[in-house]
């Protein structure tokens, strides 16, 4: 696991940067699968999913292992891992891109709210999900699923790594989550990517009342032309922003 500790100052740049802005960053480095596949928002939420990766992986179910009856073993993987899951954190499940049974339903959801976990993502599929969705907890999945998941799924390891809608996970990873999906920052670019993304979401916003005002983008996305970086520089002026 790593030791990396999300900072206040990171998460709180991290809750104003887009997705997209952390996965160009990324991609300007050489990574470029850092995007869990197919998962969207149970339902919309007013801030970003921001916490570093506490994980649980699932393998297929066996019959002669899977019966209802493995929910009242209190050492269930599953149950242990929502009671694990730190606060701040954001529970990271691997179902193998498998929505066909439910990776978790509402009490579970809910209780890693009443715990202060940041959110919960699966590459499968939430039961309850108009439930979870009423919850201010972020939770992000492929699609509603009634079937409880021991009919597809054994949840095996807690906090290991695992592979999620086809990205890497690895136990601290930063988890950042909005309306276009849910990304994974290695937690040893945290600090500096959230930094220079702040700068990318200022730049994008000049850019965007540019474009409004009637300012073609050749020269202005990406900023080729010196007149694009000096009005750039005295609009950071006029807002009291340091362009450093």
């Amino acid at each position: 696991m790593s030791d990396y500790v999300l900072s206040e100052t990171t998460r709180s740049r991290l809750m104003r940067i887009s997705t997209a802005s952390i996965a160009t960053a990324l991609f300007k480095r050489g990574l470029r699968s850092q995007c869990i596949q197919g998962v969207q928002p149970v339902a919309r939420k007013p801030g970003n999913m921001v916490g570093q990766a506490f994980t649980l992986r699932y393998i297929p179910a066996r019959e002669d292992r899977n019966d209802i009856s493995v929910f009242r073993n209190e050492d269930h993987p599953q149950r242990v891992a929502v009671e694990q899951c730190p606060p701040g954190h954001v529970l990271v499940m691997d179902s193998r891109k498998d929505a066909r049974a439910a990776s978790a339903g509402s009490i579970l959801v809910t209780r890693l709210q009443m715990r202060g976990c940041a959110g919960v993502v699966t590459d499968g599929g939430f039961r309850d999900a108009e439930t979870i969705g009423a919850l201010d907890i972020p939770a992000f999945h492929t699609r509603p699923s009634a079937p409880t998941n021991l009919t597809l799924h054994e949840a095996i390891e807690i906090n290991g790594p695992i592979a999620c809608g086809d990205a890497a996970v690895f136990p601290g990873d930063v988890i950042v989550g909005d309306g276009d999906g849910v990304v994974v920052i290695p937690a040893h670019l945290a600090d500096e990517i959230a930094e220079e993304c702040a700068g990318m979401e200022d730049f994008e916003t000049f850019v965007t009342e540019s474009v409004r005002s009637g300012h073609s983008i050749i020269g202005l996305y990406p900023p080729t032309r010196r007149e694009t970086e000096e009005r750039y520089a005295q609009w950071l002026a006029a807002r009291g922003t340091d362009k450093s």
